[in-house]
């Protein structure tokens, strides 16, 4: 019976119900009516279990990070920084035809090493580039949909609350996920700008601002170089085992703090209990849907719907590569529907296993699984920072979805470099110390 709670839990999906209460109501529901059919009188004892497990999902140290992070990514973005960041990557590439896109995609390379969040990156930065690539003769679509695209690279270029989580669920390295996390983001940023530049010559693309001189690239440095301060404090504490993640995220939270306050001073007192609320209402959202889907995963243990997925996928082939090739179309499918933190809590425990136990390296099978879900944040039809970036931009999804169709491209021909090139992934890991 506990097998059906995947299709409920889709149907409802489908039906418009929020994932938190998807992920309560549909086991909820098939242990009610498994009592009732069959008279069970474990009823009680199951479904206290499912819901205690909600609790019990939040109640982790590791996940203390993402909150700290949130509040720091907050603070950034109260205090100014984004726009020193924009102010940067302009300086750098401004020059180049296309260069308000370049910069579109640098400052979100940037910004990723701050929040890790592809919502807040989309919000931040596209409420600033995209009005000023209207301006300067974009399409507004086209605006969005870079926007959208380069987002992405937030959740993958360290810190990343999807890591975060995945770590936490199949009891990995928070250390060696952010490191191997490292060059699979610049890859799709790299890739972001080469098919920006090849637009960019087709339909002859305007140069944001002339080449910045060489004190006008120092002032701009200067500006950002507190702000840029942040990944190498959090990445350098976690990669040089001065810190834990929990603890980094925390003193990255207190640097943004003095250096918003009291360094740039472009945040004032009365600004932090607004920016307290927006960052406790973002980690609610997020540790609820970790709560709801580690009590989720307890039904997924009682239907042992693992076992009969590892018998199904090993029935397709023996072969490592094809199997590869399958999961990620099924990764990219699910990411359509699905958020990425749900979607690994739900699927990495069924997933992961198997493909350890048929040889692939355990931090290189969560790049892989933690990238191809994150792309899914920007795959339609269902894809949040489509969303997103649709209310910044008043322009509709549907036509962002279809602007947005050649960087999904790029971003899925390095989802398949990162899954058959191994080393891309593990190569920092390993020369860090990584002995998988």
């Amino acid at each position: 019976m506990l097998v059906w709670f995947l299709p409920l839990f889709l149907l409802f999906l489908m039906l418009g119900l929020p994932v938190f209460f998807g992920l309560l109501a549909s086991p909820g529901l098939l242990i009610w009516w498994d009592a009732l059919a069959n008279d069970n009188p474990r009823f009680m004892r199951d479904i206290t279990l499912l819901y205690r497990n909600v609790y019990n999902g939040m109640d982790s140290t590791p996940l203390m990070a993402i909150p700290f992070f949130m509040l720091a990514g907050e603070m950034m973005n109260r205090g100014g920084i984004t726009h020193r960041l924009v102010e940067f990557s302009q300086a750098l590439m401004g020059h180049f035809r296309g260069g308000l896109s370049h910069v579109n995609v640098l400052s979100s390379m940037l910004f990723a090493g701050m929040s890790g969040s592809a919502v807040a990156d989309t919000s931040a930065l596209g409420s600033m580039l995209i009005p000023a690539m209207e301006k300067q003769g974009y399409s507004r679509k086209f605006a969005a949909a870079i926007t959208a695209a380069s987002s992405v690279i937030g959740p993958i270029i360290p810190p990343s609350g999807i890591m975060i989580i995945y770590a936490y669920v199949m009891e990995v390295s928070v250390a060696d996920l952010f490191a191997a996390g490292l060059v699979p983001g610049i890859m799709v940023g790299l890739g972001l700008m080469l098919v920006t530049k090849i637009m960019a010559d087709k339909y002859d693309f305007p140069a944001a601002s002339e080449r910045a001189t060489w004190k006008e690239k120092g002032q701009a440095s200067l500006k950002a170089f507190f702000p840029l301060l942040t990944p190498v404090i959090i990445l350098g504490g976690i990669l040089g085992g001065i810190a834990t993640p929990t603890e980094a995220s925390a003193i990255a939270a207190f640097y943004a703090l003095i250096v918003s306050l009291f360094v740039l001073r472009s945040m004032s007192w009365s600004d932090i209990p607004d920016v307290l609320k927006r960052a406790a209402l973002a980690s609610a959202v997020v540790l609820l849907l970790v709560g709801a889907a580690m009590a989720f995963k307890t039904v997924v243990s009682l239907s042992r719907a693992p076992e009969s997925m590892a018998d199904f996928v090993l029935s397709l082939s023996s072969n490592p590569l094809i199997l590869l090739f399958l999961i990620n179309i099924l990764l990219f499918i699910v990411g359509m529907f699905l958020d990425a933190g749900p979607a690994i809590i739900i699927l990495g425990p069924i997933l992961g296993p198997i493909f350890v136990e048929m040889g692939v390296d355990p931090i290189h099978f969560a790049i892989i699984m933690s990238v191809n879900l994150t792309v899914g944040l920007a795959t339609p039809p269902m894809g949040l920072v489509l969303f997103v970036a649709s209310s910044v931009s008043g322009e509709r999804v549907e036509t962002i979805s279809k602007a947005i169709l050649p960087f999904l491209a790029v971003e899925v021909a390095v989802i398949f470099l990162i899954t058959y090139v191994p080393a891309i992934s593990l190569t920092l890991p390993r020369l860090l110390g990584y002995a998988g």
